[in-house]
């Protein structure tokens, strides 16, 4: 089971501009004809001008980064057309993760629409492992394949690629992991991480952004009409939103009008895909829907080794073909949760166990796919840096994922550890490695040293950012809609957290397998109102004892649409005693 959320510190969330200290914040709010209050909240977060909160607030296309200012990416466009003007038969190459296929069936989908004929390659996670590989490689050469155009991977992949040049392969890297000290020998290079961007923020870029300008410079160039490339936004939202990169910047331009496209439904895979999520097809969804809901049935795809099925899915020209394909994707969700949950509550077990402040866990079955989402897990219930790694049957190997806490540079962790590993990469956040199963003993004691290097001794308990105190009689349906204005959250974007004044706790219902979630009914006397709320996995800590308590929450207000009549409702992340 999984433990309780445990109680946290609350922090006003980090400031990013000087106070305002000459009223620019109501004469800006005027101007844009938004409240004081989330005028407030923006320059906060360090949008001090009219201007650059309306850029906040309506990112449009237009504020998109040139392709041309890009210098590698113009590279890696002309050796794409370079090899096309030479006949070569064209090959992509994705990863099996939801940035990946989305990355990939992109690019597919653009080369088709202009007529250019490609073969899409998505390696079988249990068999192939990640990245690119040299049976694979093999393969794809002996199909005729010529030029090779990775999406979210290949940075890494020097031995693989090098293999494809020796076979007279062109190859062109797109990718947006940190590099290693040596780079591929690819004819060309495109990954923000090795930077030349027009603007810092392009290095935030997921696989499927990188893809989606790579299109976007190619566009123009291809002989015929051009693409209304615009349609493909929906693809890099879903990727984006997925891959949990910071939504600030280009980032948040292509989420925002990727979420537009996605609530129209137009495209056939995406359509079937959020019924089989459970929404209607042409439902407007949240970045949080998208990210927890579509982006999972994707995933699942690829963690349970059938991540053809939601290429062909993205792919499909209309709705009988999709609709069975998406419905395979829930049921393999279906089952990537039965396993995840087995596997989370070994690994539940095993962490209460160990000392370390960084955690690295071992089991033997854990099913490759879902121990990235378990160490997430267990992050989650812990708050240390975990690895959770999977014993490879009579290969003396053990294969995994790790996830951080804030203030752990992940990455740079496992490059402290690199003598004991075969094989890593991935993001500060998030990471993969491969080590020998003689050296698990090891790297636990050097995982727990780069801990200790960077995050000290004791280090810090779960946080929470707040961001300002609001009171009942402000949670209005003009604040909400307001704040649906700064979707989607994320990294970079965070959603609102505010803290309320006392209020009575007035009646606590559990509900939920094992009664571990709470309705509340809560009064604040001051604005004579009562509003409802819901508190996740937040049982054991809200007794029943707290009925006619007084407690201050930390909460999200929301709109609960549930049976027609759309009503104000909290969100609780924490409370405390008044």
């Amino acid at each position: 089971m999984m433990p309780p959320v445990a109680p946290k510190s609350w922090e006003p969330r980090p400031i990013v501009a000087s106070p305002d200290h000459s009223g620019q914040v109501e004469i800006i709010a005027a101007e844009l004809s938004i409240t004081p209050a989330l005028a407030r909240l923006l320059w906060q977060r360090g949008f001090t001008t009219a201007l650059a909160m309306d850029r906040h607030l309506s990112p449009g296309l237009k504020h998109l980064a040139r392709p041309a200012d890009w210098p590698m990416l113009e590279q890696a466009a002309c050796a794409v057309l370079s090899a096309l003007e030479r006949r070569s038969v064209l090959g992509i190459w994705g990863d099996y993760d939801a940035d990946g296929v989305t990355a990939t069936a992109l690019l597919t989908d653009f080369f088709r629409g202009r007529g250019i004929a490609v073969t899409p390659h998505i390696p079988v996670r249990m068999e192939d492992g990640y990245g690119v590989n040299l049976p694979g490689i093999e393969r794809l050469h002996a199909e005729g394949i010529q030029t090779l155009i990775t999406v979210d991977c290949g940075i890494s992949d020097i031995a693989a690629l090098a293999r494809a040049r020796e076979l007279g392969m062109e190859v062109i890297v797109t990718d947006h992991h940190l590099p290693g000290a040596a780079l591929p020998p690819a004819t060309a290079i495109c990954n923000p991480r090795l930077g030349g961007c027009p603007c810092e923020s392009m290095g935030d870029l997921a696989g499927v952004g990188v893809a989606f300008y790579l299109a976007a410079a190619l566009n123009h160039r291809l002989p015929g009409p051009a693409s209304d490339i615009r349609a493909l936004l929906d693809l890099v939202a879903l990727g984006t939103l997925a891959d949990v990169v910071p939504l600030s910047g280009i980032n948040r331009i292509l989420c925002k009008n990727g979420l537009l496209l996605i609530a129209e439904g137009a495209r056939p895979g995406m359509a079937a895909l959020k019924e089989a999520a459970g929404y209607a097809a042409t439902a407007a969804l949240t970045g949080g829907s998208v990210a927890f809901n579509l982006a999972p049935r994707i995933n699942a795809a690829g963690r349970m080794g059938r991540a053809q099925v939601a290429l062909d899915c993205l792919l499909a020209s209309d709705k009988p073909t999709a609709a069975p394909l998406a419905g395979q994707l829930d049921d393999m969700n279906r089952d990537r949760r039965a396993e995840e949950e087995r596997i989370l509550q070994e690994a539940l077990t095993a962490a209460a166990a160990l000392p370390q402040l960084g955690l690295v866990l071992c089991g033997e079955g854990w099913h490759e796919g879902v121990i990235g989402i378990v160490a997430s897990r267990v992050v989650e219930a812990f708050h240390k840096p975990t690895v959770v790694l999977s014993r490879e049957n009579g290969s003396g190997r053990c294969k995994g994922s790790g996830r951080s806490v804030p203030g752990f540079d992940l990455h740079k962790g496992l490059t402290r550890c690199a003598e004991v590993l075969t094989r890593f990469g991935g993001h500060p956040q998030a990471a993969g490695m491969t080590l020998d199963e003689s050296n698990l003993e090891l790297f636990r004691s050097k995982f727990h040293e780069a801990v200790l290097e960077q995050l000290g001794p004791e280090p810090p308990g779960p946080r929470l950012h707040v961001d300002g105190e609001l009171s009942f009689a402000e949670v209005d349906h003009l604040l909400l809609r307001e704040l649906e204005l700064l979707q989607p959250f994320g990294i970079g974007n965070p959603e609102p957290v505010f803290v309320s004044p006392p209020v009575e706790v007035l009646s606590r219902k559990t509900f939920g397998q094992d009664n571990r979630h709470v309705r509340l009914m809560l009064r604040d006397k001051a604005a004579g109102l009562t509003l409802r709320a819901k508190a996740w996995r937040m049982g054991e800590r809200i007794p029943a004892s707290l009925v006619g308590q007084k407690v201050r929450l930390a909460f999200v207000p929301r709109i609960d649409s549930y049976g027609g009549l759309p009503t104000i409702e909290l969100e609780l992340r924490d409370l405390s005693p008044a």
